[in-house]
């Protein structure tokens, strides 16, 4: 069987992916036009989405997608950003969604593209220059849980971040306007500062972890 062709970004780095299935054929963060390619060739039987363009580019329209996902003999995966978007809107047509912020788009409980938008580095090694709202909202989950914060600086720091224009959102810029704006709070956004060093994780890459094993498993 050919190998597995899975484009793959910011959400997890190409090393840690091979770490997991060697035997795949990892691609840079899909545009419009890459899976239409795919569409139309014989050879290709397992597709994984992780990562797409969103400002360097146009990215793979749904149309386009639907393409690949309705062709038989061919299974198409999505998941953690522009994959699970697609998911969502493709699964009635075959497209599989994997991971928890394609539930998370399918219940409704998050509904905007900026939720997983992100900048990365061009060169090769697609360094976040941002950090998707997902993710953030994810850390400040684990932080109220660990007890690192309560309640309401988490909801202060979401609803601060979610103002910023995705490709700016960073956390000490997040931090410095949520002391600007919740000033009463800044014992525990120092706290979660702190805690962020340390401590971050990223829901995205979780999932495209997930993609891949899923991958892996029906190449055998």
């Amino acid at each position: 069987m050919a190998k597995p062709i899975i484009f793959l970004g910011p959400s997890l780095s190409h090393e840690k992916a091979r770490a997991i299935m060697p035997d795949a054929e990892y691609r840079p963060p899909a545009k419009k036009g890459d899976l239409l390619k795919l569409a139309t060739d014989p050879d290709v039987k397992l597709v994984g989405l992780v990562d797409g363009v969103f400002l360097q580019d146009y990215p793979p329209t749904p149309i386009e997608v639907y393409q690949l996902a309705r062709k038989q003999g061919v299974t198409l995966a999505g998941a953690a950003s522009l994959g699970a978007l697609r998911a969502v809107e493709l699964e009635k047509f075959g497209m599989v969604g994997i991971g928890t912020v394609f539930r998370l788009y399918k219940t409704g409980k998050l509904n905007a593209d900026d939720e997983v938008a992100v900048t990365f580095s061009p060169d090769g090694d697609y360094r976040l220059q941002s950090e998707a709202m997902v993710d953030i909202r994810y850390n400040l989950f684990l932080a109220k849980k660990k007890g690192i914060i309560g309640r309401e600086t988490k909801q202060a720091i979401a609803r601060v971040a979610k103002e910023i224009y995705f490709p700016h959102r960073n956390y000490p810029d997040i931090l410095d306007e949520a002391r600007r704006v919740y000033g009463s709070l800044g014992t525990e956004l120092d706290a979660f500062q702190d805690y962020i060093l340390s401590n971050r994780q990223s829901l995205k890459e979780k999932d495209a972890i997930r993609l891949i094993n899923y991958l892996k498993q029906r190449a055998g």
